[in-house]
């Protein structure tokens, strides 16, 4: 990440940082969909998801995303289509509710929650000597995805190039990127996200995307 972006303070709204948290679940899901189909993704966006999934002790609201919200543009784009601003991708949205899906079982399964909290309290210790997107940390990311979330009876089948998703260090990027959209998903419940939000609250979701645009 830049370390000159400029720090700009979250808004005090719920539906704005419901609507932050909930744009890094569609991010992650974006750049899974990306990654399946051209084995790239944009550098910005991948910083993003990495840090804030590493950092799991963060200083403030905005320093999860990097402190501005275009770190989170991708998402903010998906979340644009969710309410119907946009022409969406199905298979994004597919794996962002997927996301969703898993982080409500993984919230309510505490020994599965201290595991998890284990294992990435020891990624950050590799963070911290190798570099946060460094390939040890983001195969320890997928790694540890794998050990955890992926033991659920629900999963996401990844669509795309089949090449592409069997090439080096792919699984563990798709893996890793699964893992932080778990992560924002965790975060989009602690500021009181939810489910049937989405379906009934998506004016307050629209102004919400207004305000941050």
């Amino acid at each position: 990440m830049n370390p000159t972006t400029p720090i700009h303070r979250a808004p005090d709204s719920p539906a704005a940082r419901q609507a932050l948290a909930l744009a890094g679940v569609f991010q992650a899901a974006s750049l899974v969909d990306e990654l399946a189909r051209t084995g790239q993704v944009d550098p910005r966006a991948w910083e993003t998801l990495i840090e804030a999934t590493v950092d799991t002790n963060p200083d403030s609201f905005e320093a999860i995303y990097g402190g501005h919200p275009n770190n989170l543009r991708r998402g903010l784009d998906t979340l644009e289509a969710l309410v119907g601003r946009k022409q969406a991708n199905p298979v994004v949205l597919r794996y962002g509710f997927s996301l969703l899906m898993l982080m409500n079982k993984l919230r309510t399964d505490n020994d599965m929650m201290d595991i998890l909290g284990q294992k990435l309290t020891r990624i950050q210790g590799q963070a911290e000597h190798f570099g946060t997107t460094h390939e040890n940390v983001v195969a320890s990311l997928g790694e540890a995805y794998q050990e955890t979330i992926s033991t659920f009876k629900t999963r996401i089948v990844v669509q795309g190039d089949p090449s592409l998703l069997q090439s080096r260090m792919m699984p563990e990027r798709v893996r890793a990127c699964l893992m932080a959209g778990i992560r924002f998903g965790l975060l989009w419940h602690q500021q009181g996200g939810r489910r049937w939000k989405l379906i009934f609250q998506r004016k307050a979701l629209r102004r919400a995307l207004d305000s941050l645009s």
